[in-house]
């Protein structure tokens, strides 16, 4: 009797009334509406915050209208109805924004950190309190005069380029259902065609996604030129030299073979993304399941590694300080709340500040003035398949993928992809960028190697 009564004891202690206790059954259906909350709080945030920064116009119906439409699962059953709250400082700048998701939690919060740090998201249960701003709320002030979207160049390269160009724009072609905001065609450093959807212009930066990783590649190789980085050597992963995971270079994490484990093929990273958890807390101390260097499998994890690795240059050289020196004038490079960078998708640019980035490539790492930024033999090196590859599709390299297997496309071509049909193809060999930029709905793929194809062919002959 003594025992039946200490068992039934235990089993009070350890099981709190029904009323008390979140069930799995409950619980889960919450965390979708927070992440859905928190996307659409920190895509407010940085598309308007961004653009006004940069003397350009978005507004909440032009963020929900292309941002905001189609996005992925589970967060798009949960963004369109969720009541929203654009809190301003007393100067008119964008102090962060909140948006409600439960009756019983605060709403998610994507605060605005200023012109060159741009916006980062709160964790769930962030109270709006906290936030000193939240005491200055004022009237929006008066927006900049929208910039009108250039025309298509006449006369620079003929029809045929201008065609490619409007069939990308208006949805024709390259992909049903494909949504394009910006094209801009550069050869020889003079930039052929550049022409924007309704509402964008060359001012307006939008979210890079994973073109990101082929920034912070460039970051890891500025650092290498400047000898304070070896991309051989071990990331520091790992607790102590006996984790094996501190046999995990950058080299293999700019590769996507540190083989390492992720939830989801592409690592979806949605408690970093949008649920308000840290670098560190999300993407730092995944298992190891395969030798590094063994296996391809492409991972937001491996390009944050990478950029943790490199972490101590950031005093002396920020992200800001490469956009500054690449002409990259409205590009902005995000953090989570604790300040790490998110560079493995949360970095905002332009059109043409990407058509710089692709520049930068095609001059071998060196600036326009001649000043070297990059190694010598950098871009071979990012551009150059090592190790193991993806089963299918496009090729990899170091934070680049290679259109090394697609008919018709000179070899030599690679290209930054980002989700939502963000493409920076640069074509050393024909002295060619194409950036397009989209607000392509999740399931809606633009077809990159297609246009890459004919903007080429209407591109003069080298």
């Amino acid at each position: 009797m003594i025992r039946t009564a200490l068992a039934a004891t235990a089993l009070l202690i350890a099981a709190p009334p029904a009323a008390a206790q979140l069930q799995e059954e409950t619980l889960q259906p919450r965390y979708a509406p927070a992440l859905g909350a928190g996307y659409k709080a920190l895509m407010l945030c940085g598309a308007i915050a961004n653009a006004e920064a940069n003397g350009a116009v978005r507004t909440p119906e032009s963020v929900a209208r292309w941002e905001l439409t189609g996005i992925q699962a589970p967060m798009n059953a949960f963004t369109a109805d969720a009541p929203v709250r654009i809190v301003r400082q007393s100067s008119g700048q964008i102090a962060h924004v909140a948006v409600a998701w439960a009756k019983d939690m605060p709403p998610r919060l994507a605060a605005y950190r200023g012109p060159k740090k741009g916006c980062s998201l709160l964790p769930i249960g962030m109270p709006e309190t906290a936030l000193e701003a939240a005491k200055n709320m004022t009237a929006p002030p008066p927006l900049p005069t929208p910039q009108a979207a250039p025309r298509l160049p006449e006369g620079r390269a003929g029809g045929e380029l201008a065609t490619a160009a409007q069939k990308a724009l208006d949805g024709s072609s390259y992909g049903a259902g494909a949504r394009t905001t910006a094209v801009v065609i550069r050869t020889a450093g003079a930039t052929m065609l550049e022409s924007y959807a309704e509402g964008f212009g060359a001012r307006t930066p939008q979210r890079t996604f994973s073109v990101a990783k082929s920034i912070a590649a460039t970051l890891v190789g500025a650092a290498v030129h400047r000898g304070e980085v070896d991309v051989n050597a071990s990331a520091g992963l790992g607790l102590s030299d006996a984790d094996p995971r501190r046999a995990i270079t950058i080299d293999h994490l700019l590769r996507m073979s540190s083989g390492r484990y992720t939830d989801t093929p592409g690592n979806r990273s949605d408690p970093l993304y949008y649920g308000g958890a840290s670098v560190e807390e999300a993407a730092l101390d995944w298992p190891l399941v395969a030798p590094p260097g063994s296996t391809f499998r492409y991972a937001n994890n491996d390009t944050l590694a990478a950029v943790a690795a490199i972490k101590s240059t950031f005093a002396g050289h920020s992200p800001a300080e490469l956009f500054a020196k690449i002409g990259m004038t409205g590009s902005v490079a995000e953090t989570d709340w604790q300040g790490n960078y998110i560079l493995s998708s949360q970095v905002w640019a332009t059109a043409t500040d990407l058509a710089n980035f692709g520049e930068l490539y095609l001059n071998d790492g060196k600036l326009a003035s001649g000043e070297r930024i990059l190694p010598e033999g950098w871009v071979q090196y990012i551009s150059t398949p090592s190790g193991p590859q993806p089963a299918s599709g496009f090729g990899y390299g170091a934070g680049f993928w290679l259109l090394n297997k697609e008919e018709g496309v000179p070899q030599d071509t690679f290209v930054a992809v980002g989700a939502r049909g963000q493409y920076v193809v640069i074509v050393p060999s024909r002295k060619a960028v194409i950036v397009r930029r989209g607000e392509d709905p999740a399931g809606i793929k633009f077809d990159i190697a297609a246009f890459s194809r004919d903007v080429l062919a209407a591109l003069p002959a080298k």
